[in-house]
């Protein structure tokens, strides 16, 4: 694969690109997914590619193949050579591109138990007894669980002398029991957060335990009464904040969407670059950071697609938006010297795009309340577990979001099951709303697998680790 991906990049740099790079990418996927007990999909997929990119007069040239001959490889080196080539006569010259520096290393992703040594038979029988667990009773009607799991080997070589070997390791599990009533159904879910991660990560849960809980909350949601419009606090889980972390903070503060270099997926960003070090995004107590070195996040690598190494970053420090996400080509138009390595493809024949990297929330310190505590003194609010639908508009500002499973608090203890609970508000009243969160020991890691971006689309997956945290007059229950 090394000498695949020297042989792109020695080509193109002959045939005049003033830089060049290419990934030689192999790819294994495994997915099983069980329906009560009836194994309904068996995946195992291998694919295998090289893509080359190259930079000539002020434009990105790209090409692709997974014919791995000599010839091959020199054709799509000439042919990223003639695209970027063309682009230069039409496109406006792209500002500098920040430095990258020669890096000869392997990364390999820390784990256990590699997933795709473990028999399938195992994988199955797991599935089947989660599936089992969850029929707590007559009203569940159907569970379904599935376990996935990738190794994405990765060979990066450049023209600088880069030579950048990464294996990536990824594991993820999820159960659904779906009830029944006389006029509706309800479902709910539990997965292990996806990290990037050996077996072990879906060995170490007690499957048996959170089975029958969803069970259990799948039947409970069926008697649960309608929340009553009206503003409420919000007590947000871990579980829940991951995807408006995403959709919220994660995207708006992507610099080429904040650029309008790309809007083909869900929009651009109300965000503009003079708000960095000034603009309050939240209340004091929000501290965002990005980090695509933290222990198994999901876009934890050692190097991004364009060979820079990953870093941590703060993008909102107490409340005010200090960082966005960059890569080579964005870098300059805020007066960054260097890349924050942000840079992914999703695939050997993908050109490397702005891709939120693991963002966080912070934890409050030690004196910060833990979760009775929060609820206690919380008079008139609604507990939120889990994601449910979402939307949000093109700037990634109005949004409305709903939820997995949800419950009334009542003069500081949880009460009654509420269902058909949404809320709406703009990213920034939200996040300014945001008056406690947990400490340390109630933060956890959580994420998304299927984050969409590009035309053609490319899917991105990243971790969005938050505290239980609460939110204060926040408008729920107008769509149902």
């Amino acid at each position: 694969m090394q000498q695949i991906a020297k042989n792109a990049v020695d080509e193109a740099v002959r045939l005049g690109a003033e830089y060049a790079d290419a990934r030689v990418c192999h790819y294994q996927d495994q997915r099983v997914d069980v329906r009560d007990e009836i194994v309904t999909n068996l995946l195992d997929r291998e694919e295998i590619g090289v893509g080359v990119r190259c930079y000539y007069g002020g434009a990105w040239g790209f090409a692709a193949t997974h014919v791995l001959t000599p010839e091959e490889i020199a054709a799509t080196a000439a042919r990223a050579v003639a695209v970027a080539r063309a682009s230069a006569t039409l496109a406006p010259r792209l500002g500098p591109l920040a430095p990258v520096y020669p890096h000869v290393t392997t990364y390999v992703t820390p784990h256990e138990i590699d997933p795709f040594t473990v028999p399938l038979e195992e994988k199955i029988d797991l599935l089947l007894s989660i599936t089992k667990g969850m029929h707590v009773g007559p009203e569940v009607r159907r569970a379904i669980a599935f376990m996935e799991f990738t190794r994405e080997h990765k060979v990066f070589a450049n023209s600088v002398g880069s030579v950048i070997d990464q294996t990536i390791i990824r594991s993820h599990a999820s159960c659904t029991a779906f009830a029944v009533g006389q006029r509706e159904f309800k479902t709910r879910m539990f997965e292990t957060p996806p990290l990037n991660i050996g077996y072990e990560h879906i060995k170490r849960q007690d499957w048996e335990k959170e089975a029958r809980r969803v069970g259990e909350e799948a039947v409970g949601q069926l008697s649960a009464v309608d929340v009553e419009p009206g503003y409420k606090t919000l007590v947000l889980s871990p579980s829940h904040l991951c995807l408006t972390i995403h959709e919220s903070v994660g995207h708006p503060t992507e610099l080429d969407r904040i650029l309008g270099m790309e809007a083909d997926m869900a929009g651009t960003s109300f965000v503009k670059p003079e708000m960095l070090g000034r603009f309050q995004y939240g209340s004091p107590l929000v501290n965002l950071v990005a980090d695509r070195t933290m222990p198994n996040g999901r876009s934890t690598v050692g190097f991004d697609d364009d060979g820079v190494p990953t870093r941590r970053f703060d993008v909102v420090r107490d409340g005010v938006l200090v960082g966005v996400s960059t890569n080579r080509e964005t870098a300059f138009a805020i007066g960054d010297e260097d890349s924050r390595a942000c840079n992914y493809a999703d695939g050997y024949n993908s050109t490397p795009i702005v891709r939120i990297p693991n963002l966080c929330l912070q934890p409050g310190g030690k004196d910060a309340p833990t979760l009775e505590e929060l609820i206690s003194d919380t008079e008139d609010g609604i507990l939120i577990d889990g994601r449910g639908s979402f939307s949000i508009d093109h700037q990634r500002y109005n949004f409305q979001f709903g939820g997995d499973c949800f419950w009334e608090i009542k003069h500081g203890k949880i009460g009654r099951m509420l269902k058909n609970v949404t809320y709406r508000a703009n990213s920034t009243d939200f996040w300014r709303s945001l008056d406690a969160v947990c400490n340390a020991d109630y933060w956890q890691p959580q994420g998304v697998v299927n984050c969409g971006k590009g035309q053609p689309g490319q899917r991105a997956q990243m971790t969005h680790g938050a505290p239980w945290a609460r939110f204060r007059n926040i408008k729920v229950g107008e769509a149902r």
